[in-house]
């Protein structure tokens, strides 16, 4: 639809050879309104897309409606007054300065840029024929919508594994910690028993040969050896 834009003048042209044999009062001028954008939902099977105008200094009589629509590289004639696919296109009237297109048997294919003109017959004023500016319309695959869908449980998924991915190890490394601080604290009190064993053996030890020492100064002397050692010096 990039090309769109070379057309309004054509339309121009297209509606001055329509009405190039009418002239009448030269005050007349009409502008038209046309929403920008139009989504049909996918399970559409018609649409309906507006067109208002306001006319100022033109006969009271009815105008005519035109609808043509614009693709990449063609565009169609629709309704110039009359329809060309009356089954297809349908020009409505809801109110004296409001009209519709209504699309029957939508598809895929009707997505394009829609523009509605109008033209007042009985005037000569180049500003009595004019069309707005447009609508896009468009109407979405199925199957995209499932595509999307899809993407969107697959992330969905690859967020809950990462998020499993990233808990299990979290828990492995806190587990390990503890298992290595228990190690630790599990032989700090394995040295600290065999210290403390260490310890009072060397006090029983200790205490032991204390008793040896003192039984050993407190043993009574022999009589014969006194004796004998009197003897001795009494001579």
């Amino acid at each position: 639809m990039a090309s769109v834009n070379k057309f309004p003048k054509a339309l121009v042209l297209a509606l001055d050879w329509i009405l190039y044999s009418v002239g009448a009062t030269d005050n007349c001028h009409v502008t038209v309104t046309q929403p920008r954008f139009q989504e049909a939902e996918q399970s559409a099977h018609t649409a309906l897309l507006t067109c208002a105008f306001s006319a100022h200094g033109c006969s009271p009589s009815q105008p005519q409606v035109l609808w043509f629509r614009f693709f990449t590289n063609r565009h169609e004639d629709l309704c110039t007054p009359e329809c060309t696919n009356r089954q297809k296109f349908q020009v409505l009237a809801s109110s004296q300065n409001n009209y519709s297109l209504q699309i029957n048997d939508l598809t895929v294919n009707d997505s394009a840029l829609y523009f509605c003109g109008i033209a007042f017959a009985d005037s000569g004023s180049p500003h009595s024929r004019q069309t707005g500016d447009g609508t896009v319309l468009t109407k979405g695959e199925r199957h995209n919508t499932e595509e999307f869908n899809s993407m969107i449980i697959i992330s969905t998924l690859l967020l809950l594994y990462s998020i499993t991915v990233f808990t299990i190890l979290t828990v492995h490394k806190i587990k390990q910690r503890l298992l290595n601080r228990s190690g630790n604290e599990g032989q700090r009190t394995e040295n600290c028993k065999i210290s403390s064993g260490r310890k009072i053996f060397r006090a029983i030890a200790q205490e032991l040969q204390k008793q040896r020492y003192a039984e050993h100064c407190h043993q009574p002397v022999s009589p014969y050896l006194y004796g004998k050692k009197q003897t001795h010096t009494y001579r």
